[in-house]
């Protein structure tokens, strides 16, 4: 996942402002802003840099809720070693059940981890992405 959120931080510093100027400059070129058919070549321009913008959305939308539960499965592996070491010991000896109990811990902690610091950049982009395709129609003007 957060090889997604540093690729979009990567196109939306340093790749979107170039495209934008371009389709801003594509745009001003033409003699014809007014026509339908001008207006559906504007449409066409920002639904093509959103699409642009918005590419690994999905992904990152669903990663994000998917981590826990990622990490709920290195809990049960983590549980099922402590009832392991519980079954082959016959008694419940905490230093042959400290290894798996802290192997649930970090399997949990790291997937409530990646998923708490993948809240926010998925917000800010899903934001950004909105607010410069709006930013992209108002300079494209008719």
């Amino acid at each position: 996942m957060w090889a997604l959120i540093i690729e979009r931080y990567w196109y939306f510093t340093m790749v979107l402002p170039k495209q934008s100027a371009a389709l801003q400059a594509e745009w001003l070129a033409r003699t014809d802003r007014v026509s339908w058919k001008a207006r559906q070549i504007r449409t066409a321009m920002i639904s093509r840099l959103n699409q642009s913008m918005t590419t690994g959305f999905p992904v990152m939308q669903v990663l994000v809720p998917m981590s826990p539960l990622l990490g709920l499965i290195g809990t049960v592996s983590g549980m099922l070693e402590v009832f392991d070491s519980m079954a082959l010991r016959g008694n419940a000896d905490a230093r042959s059940m400290a290894s798996g109990v802290s192997a649930a811990m970090i399997c949990t902690m790291t997937g409530l981890a990646v998923s708490i610091t993948g809240l926010y950049p998925v917000h800010y982009f899903r934001t950004r992405a909105t607010r410069e395709t709006e930013l992209l129609a108002d300079k494209l003007s008719f």
